[in-house]
């Protein structure tokens, strides 16, 4: 795992939290069983402070490697540490006093009984308070040298989503969650610093946050959704980049714009004209793009949701996509077809280095033969809604 400032920030937060609360549950515990004299805070604070110094290391170390990110893992970090931080921390505080010849095992039986209330508590916090701070800073704490991206958690009505192009397919909810945050990490791991857009358990489609803004540098067009029950998305969105101090420019009606027809290739910007994409839409964005110095070129999409299902680009500038999904592959200078459907998105995360879903294990190897690194996702629950991997974030350059 690469380790960020941003994640050093996470770590130390969460082995906080972590020792904040085992050092309150402890205390408390003495303090009432032996009849609430406040003298014995302060002793217990004493007795336990070698402890609770090694434990916040403890937290923090495992936290800075990854150990936090899974709940049991961070439950199995939280018992190595609490009881290497109790044996440890009493051992030495004891060994400090005399204490006479006791057997090793009767020591390790007193220390660790001393030290019962404390090790419950760790095992209680780390894969709960703990898990949820170092996740919690490791979105939203700055990283002073990432790419920002932008991202919005899945809605709790997913499984309503729109499907146009496709037959409806059950949704698993818990799955794909657990595949949005590991989408978000891999973003992270590979440098990009996620800022999550507020989350709308109501709007079905939110997670899918690229279609709401299009970034031309550092101005971003708030879109027009081309299908009704989307509109409201774009109200979180703008929130959030004006947040980021950007320039707001926006599609407005009878004009509609989705950010999954707008592909953006150097200078030149094509945009799909389908089903959630129409002319006044590209008129109101062609005239913000130009000012901006860009070209803007009109594609017919008929046979996929958005452009960007059917086509994207690689660094280099060429064109790649699935033949039965494009329209027509002569507009594009450099066209290479691939393999898979699922394999037609890939989002760029350096010069050198591709997004993918792990849905089209072709298509990544055809990518790897032609000189890329390709790192891919399992999204396979969004795919069911027409979802790919550019859909999912929105990255600010």
């Amino acid at each position: 795992m690469k380790i960020t400032p941003r994640r050093a920030l996470a770590a130390l937060a969460a082995s906080a939290v972590v020792l904040a609360i085992t050092m309150v549950v402890n205390s408390l515990v003495y303090y009432i069983a032996n009849g609430m004299k406040s003298e014995l805070l302060y002793q217990v604070a004493d007795y336990f402070g070698i402890s609770e110094l090694i434990l916040l290391v403890l937290i923090f170390l495992g936290a800075l490697v990854g150990f936090l990110r899974n709940r049991w893992i961070a439950l199995a970090t939280g018992a190595v540490a609490a009881v290497v931080a109790t044996f440890v921390g009493l051992l030495v505080k004891l060994l400090s006093q005399p204490i006479g010849n006791i057997p090793f095992g009767v020591l390790v039986g007193v220390l660790l009984g001393q030290g019962m209330f404390f090790i419950l508590a760790v095992l209680v916090a780390t894969p709960t308070t703990g898990f949820w701070m170092f996740a919690k800073v490791d979105r939203v704490a700055p990283n002073f040298s990432a790419r920002i991206a932008l991202v919005r958690a899945p809605a709790a009505n997913l499984a309503d989503g729109l499907v146009t192009h496709i037959k409806r397919k059950k949704v698993d909810l818990e799955k794909a969650n657990q595949q949005w945050d590991s989408y978000v990490e891999t973003l992270n791991i590979c440098g990009w610093q996620t800022l999550e857009v507020d989350q709308r358990d109501d709007l079905a489609d939110s997670v899918f946050v690229e279609d709401t803004v299009v970034m031309l540098g550092k101005t971003a067009v708030i879109t027009s959704p081309g299908a009704d029950a989307r509109a409201e998305e774009i109200v979180a969105t703008e929130q959030a980049v004006r947040a980021l101090g950007l320039k707001v420019e926006r599609i407005t009606a009878p004009g509609t714009l989705d950010g999954g027809d707008v592909l953006k290739v150097g200078a030149t910007i094509y945009v799909g004209r389908g089903g959630r994409t129409n002319g006044e839409g590209i008129r109101q964005f062609r005239a913000i793009a130009s000012e901006l110095g860009y070209t803007v070129v009109a594609v017919p999409v008929t046979k996929a949701l958005h452009l960007k299902t059917a086509i994207t680009a690689l660094p280099d500038g060429t064109i790649i996509g699935y033949p039965p999904l494009v329209d027509n592959q002569a507009i594009f200078p450099r066209f290479q077809p691939v393999p898979e459907a699922h394999g037609t998105a890939v989002v760029i995360l350096a010069p050198d280095l591709l997004l993918m879903s792990a849905s089209a294990p072709k298509t990544a190897a055809l990518l790897q033969d032609l000189g890329y690194n390709v790192v891919t996702v399992d999204i396979s629950e969004f795919e069911k809604l027409e979802g790919c991997v550019t859909c999912l974030s929105v990255r600010v350059r």
